[in-house]
């Protein structure tokens, strides 16, 4: 979430700078002292339904670990958020297992944020665990999210709460050992080794290239083996509830590239929004060559390209190419004073925590930028209710969907 590299190397790098091993660990998970540390609430969805989570395994048994080749098979974690009749009694989920706070605590993207004052496993979500679906106005469109590089899945918990509230089943995914760390049932953990991969590539320029090509080119794969597996992997009290015809795909970052990509590389994925990640493997988001497939070859489905401000298609070439390359409907816009980072939940826990531990204004400004958090959430969620339901459900285009205030936003056209 670094603000001055793309989307797949600015994650790369802040992990491979972090103090700790870069080594996988495959151990029981410790819950961590939390005495004195920073608690934080994230805010509550807009929609009208009440949300169920469940969190699943999904084991590909055909591929080999990219990252770890001697483990022959791919495990992955995912969370399934949907809209449900009722909660009551239901305990919300938690944003972080205890093995995953702690990792996160250890390696993560945030600039100049002492991460180890938080006690990242106290957030809960606005998901209730288990909560029975509400069948009455199904079945829904499903949406599948995927994190930035170096970032786990529930680091989008403010969109994908919110558009499940909305009515979607939205799929959130972790990229076991690309994710600073992924808890799997019976409390082992995996932890990232995009650390150790950068280190042996540095500062060889092919070589990078080649980790950022490997590593976008997992996430596809991952996100693939998702749509084949989870229609039967779903518990029988979801099956029948996801209108599997009304598939979309967003993604921050690292996962924006991956959602547009998996969308080139797949149909089943009627439509695609990226929030300010880079579509070509290159060290700067200006960074010219490189380009990846779907910004070479473009996209003749839906998408949806937002930026941090200043970026847009004068200043990132591989949107320039995607746009100039697509033959299906796109939109755009950058906000006024985001930053990269503004797209996940660090734009609603980092100020609580910079209150908290009286952080400067500039260690803010350079994670999430000026624009004011509240204004931040609720364009975004704005955003991309309006978009997905115009190119899924059908409803009236109504543009951006830019709440209100419209000059916070700027958008573009090619």
């Amino acid at each position: 979430m670094l603000t001055r590299r793309s989307a797949v190397l600015s994650a790369v790098a802040a992990v491979a700078l972090s103090a700790v091993s870069a080594v996988s660990a495959r151990t029981a998970s410790a819950t961590p002292r939390t005495s004195g540390r920073v608690r934080l609430t994230l805010p509550a969805p807009g929609g009208p339904h009440p949300v169920g989570t469940v969190s699943l395994r999904l084991v590909d048994t055909a591929r080999a670990d990219p990252w770890v080749p001697a483990r022959p098979y791919r495990e992955l974690m995912i969370s399934v958020r949907y809209p449900a009749r009722a909660v009551g009694g239901r305990p919300r989920a938690p944003q972080m297992l205890p093995g995953e706070a702690a990792g996160f605590a250890a390696v993560n993207n945030l600039a100049h944020v002492p991460a180890d004052r938080v006690d990242w496993s106290a957030t809960r979500t606005h998901a209730h665990q288990g909560a029975p679906a509400d069948r009455d106005h199904g079945p829904y469109p499903v949406v599948c999210y995927s994190p930035g590089a170096g970032d786990p899945r529930s680091l989008g918990t403010t969109l994908c709460d919110d558009l499940a509230s909305r009515g979607y089943v939205v799929v959130a995914l972790d990229h076991t050992y690309d994710a600073t760390a992924v808890q799997f049932p019976g409390g082992h953990v995996e932890r990232t080794v995009l650390p150790a991969e950068f280190d042996k590539a540095s500062p060889d320029q092919d070589r990078v290239t080649a980790l950022l090509r490997k590593t976008v080119a997992v996430r596809v794969a991952d996100t693939r083996f998702l749509l084949d597996a989870l229609p039967a992997a779903l518990p029988r009290e979801l099956r029948g509830l996801p209108d599997w015809d009304r598939l979309g795909m967003f993604g921050h970052s690292a996962g924006g590239f991956t959602a547009l990509q998996a969308m080139h590389d797949d149909p089943r994925i009627a439509a695609g929004a990226n929030f300010d990640g880079v579509l070509a493997y290159v060290q700067e988001d200006g960074d010219r060559g490189n380009l990846s497939t779907v910004a070479a070859e473009g996209l003749d489905r839906p998408f949806l390209l937002v930026g941090k401000d200043g970026n847009d298609l004068s200043t990132v070439p591989s949107w320039n190419a995607l746009w100039r390359h697509s033959s299906g409907p796109r939109e755009g816009l950058s906000l006024r004073g985001a930053e990269h980072a503004t797209y996940t939940d660090v734009e609603a826990m980092l100020p609580q925590i910079a209150h908290r531990l009286r952080l400067p204004r500039k260690t803010v400004v350079e994670n999430i930028g000026t624009i004011a958090p509240t204004d931040a959430i609720t364009t975004e969620r704005a955003c991309l209710a309006a978009f997905f339901d115009h190119r899924l459900r059908g409803r009236e285009d109504t543009g951006p969907g830019l709440p209100g205030d419209r000059s916070r936003a700027r958008s573009f056209v090619g």
